[in-house]
């Protein structure tokens, strides 16, 4: 499960770094939400992962 949330989480920051610099204003606030959820994904990784 570990290894699940790492690659979401990549696959999120990837696809808004092509969206931004690919697509910038045509893409619009999607771009900021894949971002978001990556940051949320991180911020949960770094909670939970400290649990044996």
């Amino acid at each position: 499960m570990r290894d699940l949330i790492w690659l979401i989480i990549v696959i999120l920051i990837i696809g808004w770094l092509i969206g931004f610099f690919g697509f910038g204003e045509a893409v619009g606030s999607f771009i900021h939400i894949l971002l978001v959820l990556a940051i949320i994904g991180i911020l949960y990784r770094l909670a939970v992962g400290r649990r044996p």
